[in-house]
């Protein structure tokens, strides 16, 4: 099963959040209310997502968080990798050197193309887009006529 960390979720909502009001500084005790998070988990996510650029740091007594550059120069992808790093269905998909299989692996390229089209896919998402309420990507039915046609085919 593909799955984000509850953090990665967490990070997410988060910067929706900011997305929503990108002039203001958030402060973490205030996002942390908002979103429904503990403030430590909370100052985690903001640390993550400022080393991965996406947000930057306000220091002073009214400090805090700000997107980094415009929600929708920002892709849920690339949320994703400053949370939990290159994005792969696999070990080998995303970091080569990670499997003891990968030089004799037969379907290593088939699993980098299929995250090749989640990751595309990911990056077709904006912070902006997730930020609306009841956003809904735009879904290209990939090859289901072929399927479905294979399946009625296919002796029971």
């Amino acid at each position: 099963m593909l799955r984000l960390s509850k953090l990665t979720d967490y990070g997410t909502v988060a910067m929706a959040h900011i997305a929503r009001e990108p002039d203001r500084i958030h402060a973490a005790a205030e996002l942390a209310a908002a979103i429904g998070v503990a403030v430590p988990t909370v100052s985690k996510i903001l640390k993550m997502l400022t080393w991965g650029n996406l947000l930057q740091s306000v220091r002073g007594p009214k400090g805090g968080y700000m997107l980094s550059r415009p929600a929708a120069e920002i892709s849920i992808a690339e949320v994703i990798d400053a949370m939990e790093g290159p994005i792969g269905v696999t070990e080998c998909s995303a970091i080569a050197g990670l499997c003891a299989q990968e030089g004799s692996c037969s379907i290593r390229t088939n699993w980098q193309a299929i995250n090749r089209v989640i990751r595309n896919a990911l990056d077709g998402v904006t912070l902006a887009d997730l930020a609306q309420p009841g956003f809904k990507p735009p879904i290209k039915p990939v090859h289901l006529d072929a399927r479905l046609a294979r399946r009625q085919r296919a002796p029971a």
